[in-house]
């Protein structure tokens, strides 16, 4: 149980520092990532919030892993798109429209610290296993049907999505390549520092409970 607890705390706080940097993203007008350039694009095209479409893609990506696999869908992953699509609406309620018009410089800004904090967010994430991500589902998915290595299933999982990103009119932009050459690099940098601070508060509860 308290495993679950502290895993359910960084899963929560990842997610809600994730949820910001894709939010900063967006707001840059520089370019969010590829995934998230088509939840703006679907956003822009058919309307409901960008949030909303982060749930209804997770949705169709649960159900296209089910039927690649040929298993049960995994719905309880898609808590992750909930969640995730909440934190998103949410953030994008309090931030958007602050500091408008940005500067060159503020655009470039608010770009950089959303990729960092996507890096850490999903650093956190990344010592929960509570919920899976649809995506990087799919992306093991692929991996599994085609033989594929996942650095190969990931790029071409991107270029799909910047694509349709491309024709619905999505946040595409120089952003969108930074995004995806540095948060994985912050990711890295960030894994084990949050795997000793959750080593850390393990130890401690453990010792408060022994005592």
């Amino acid at each position: 149980m308290a495993f679950m607890r502290k895993g359910f705390f960084f899963y929560l706080s990842g997610i809600l520092i994730m949820t910001l940097g894709i939010a900063l993203t967006i707001i840059s007008g520089l370019g969010a990532s590829p995934f998230d350039s088509l939840l703006v694009g679907l956003h822009r095209t058919f309307g409901l919030t960008v949030g909303s479409w982060e749930i209804v893609v997770g949705l169709v990506l649960i159900l296209g892993n089910a039927v690649l696999k040929r298993e049960r869908p995994e719905y309880f992953a898609l808590l992750t798109s909930f969640f995730t699509g909440i934190g998103i609406d949410a953030w994008l309620f309090f931030i958007e429209g602050w500091g408008e018009p940005m500067s060159l410089f503020g655009q470039f800004a608010a770009m950089m610290l959303g990729v960092v904090l996507m890096g850490l967010g999903i650093a956190a994430y990344l010592q929960s296993a509570f919920a899976p991500n649809p995506l990087d589902r799919s992306m093991l998915v692929l991996s599994e049907l085609t033989g594929w290595n996942i650095a190969y299933t990931r790029a071409l999982i991107n270029l799909f999505l910047v694509a349709a990103a491309f024709y619905f009119g999505g946040a595409l932009g120089v952003g969108t390549l930074i995004n995806a050459f540095l948060t994985g690099l912050f990711i890295k940098w960030f894994l084990p520092y949050i795997a000793a601070m959750k080593k850390r508060k393990l130890e401690e509860r453990e010792g408060s409970i022994a005592s």
